[in-house]
């Protein structure tokens, strides 16, 4: 990933090999010396900054887009800073939105992109008007106090997210060492990290996000108070910690992620019940938690890879799985059926679950249905598996049994036989099907009905001719 790096940074090592004493910042890169060019960039990012611009604001891009470009990564998302309060910047934009309570910004829409624009911040610090506003616990409620471009970059969380792509002159702005981090490979917090953490906790998710997506450490000050401040993520609203989730484990590092957030302690404030399952070392024949977890992880983060989609209910399944086997088990030692038994788990644990993150029924519907097929599967005589298979959700529940047996899970081979059904032809998936029915399939007229039982009215003699329905048969 940062094997050359670009030319760009050979040009700027002069820089770098400062002490940070020596260092005046804002490092200014001149076009001539980066790579960053405009056919880098989103044209409908171009066309929002040079609208800036041509109604006599300044704009930048900034943050992420210009640090995965240096690392070699694809950016997929394009922000713009700006001296243009948010009324101002809705003004220029038809197309645009204001959003958010606790930082106003604009979202300008082009189809399905979506530019996020934001004007410089001041810092908070001994700010006393009405415009920032804190918590018992330190943390910003509000903050919309502006301020100038030097002040936005000291208001980010991380270093390389100070990195500003000016439109006037293609010029590239380093305020904070963020090359110089880049180049050592490490994350590093902007002023002290616990005030900052305290302003905010989800950094500390963020912190370890881009660690994992990055493959960089941590730096000492940085991953110094995560620990003893994670409780802090207490305080964040289920809604927030709920998408937070799905950047942290459905962006193609949730390997690396859950193991990060394992070491910190950060977890536990996520999936509160997974976590102390997985602490307790509780496991069964059906499931070995942690190996299931990380088999799905796996799994998902080599479909990002290939370029294929993934869907958050089936991430949210996974981790709430173990759980609710667990549950299952109880509930069935209680007497309870089992497809009633694993129902009562389901609510149980969603409703547990809802107290740390936010599960839309968008959600919530179809990962029940996942874990509900997981019942269904095995039952394949006679219709079934020809009417399992076109079930909505097989398809996501057919690869859950695939993580199962692939984590040790035992499945009596359920997802081999399932593969095979749906690569087979039509004699090998009735040969499929008579391998484990008791009521084999027609080899032409297809999967036979079970015989009905006659019905007998003891209390008429009725003739076989009139039992047809027919009496003139």
């Amino acid at each position: 990933m940062l094997t050359s790096f670009n030319s760009f940074i050979l040009k700027v090592m002069r820089f770098l090999f400062l002490k940070n004493s020596d260092v005046t910042y804002p490092i200014i890169i001149k076009r001539s010396d980066h790579t960053l060019s405009r056919k880098n960039i989103s044209p409908n990012a171009i066309k929002v900054l040079y609208r800036l611009k041509n109604a006599g604001f300044k704009g930048f891009l900034v943050g992420g887009c210009i640090r995965d470009h240096l690392i070699n990564l694809s950016p997929k998302d394009f922000d713009v800073v700006t001296d243009a309060t948010p009324e101002e910047v809705h003004k220029l934009f038809s197309n645009s939105r204001l959003i958010g309570r606790r930082f106003r910004l604009v979202h300008v829409t082009f189809g399905r992109e979506i530019i996020e624009v934001s004007t410089f911040r001041a810092n908070s610090e001994n700010n006393t008007n009405n415009e920032v506003s804190h918590s018992e616990h330190g943390m910003i409620l509000r903050d919309n106090s502006f301020g100038n471009i030097e002040q936005d970059a000291e208001r980010r969380d991380f270093t390389f997210n100070t990195l500003y792509y000016n439109i006037e002159d293609f010029s590239i702005h380093d305020y904070c060492g963020g090359l110089e981090d880049i180049k050592n490979k490490q994350v590093r917090i902007i002023g002290d990290p616990e005030t900052r953490y305290k302003e905010d906790p989800v950094r500390m998710l963020r912190a370890i996000r881009f660690a994992a997506k990055l493959q960089f450490e941590l730096e000492a000050n940085t991953k110094g108070p995560i620990k003893n401040l994670s409780h802090l993520l207490d305080h964040i609203p289920p809604a927030r910690l709920f998408e937070e989730v799905l950047k942290l484990l459905g962006s193609g590092y949730g390997v690396q992620t859950y193991q990060l957030l394992r070491q910190y302690g950060l977890f536990r404030y996520l999936f509160p019940e997974t976590d102390a399952l997985i602490s307790s070392n509780w496991n069964t024949e059906n499931i070995i938690p942690e190996a299931f977890i990380l088999q799905g992880l796996k799994n998902t983060d080599q479909r990002i890879a290939e370029g294929k989609s993934t869907a958050p209910y089936f991430l949210y399944a996974l981790m709430l799985w173990p759980k609710v086997l667990f549950r299952h088990e109880e509930f069935m030692a209680q007497g309870l059926p089992a497809t009633p038994a694993l129902h009562q788990a389901a609510s149980l644990v969603i409703d547990n679950q809802l107290a740390a993150t936010a599960i839309p029924r968008r959600i919530s519907t179809p990962m029940r249905e996942i874990w509900d097929l997981q019942l269904r599967l095995p039952k394949r005589f006679g219709k079934r598996a020809y009417l399992l298979e076109q079930h909505p959700r097989f398809r996501a529940a057919f690869d859950f049994i695939l993580v199962r047996e692939s984590s040790g899970s035992n499945t009596g081979n359920l997802g081999s036989w399932w593969q095979a059904f749906q690569e087979g032809s039509d004699k090998q998936r009735r040969e499929l099907i008579n391998s484990v029915d008791k009521f084999p399939v027609d080899r032409h007229s297809g999967p036979k009905r079970r015989p009905k039982r006659k019905r007998y009215n003891k209390n008429t003699k009725a003739s076989p001719q009139s039992q047809t329905g027919n009496d003139n048969a």
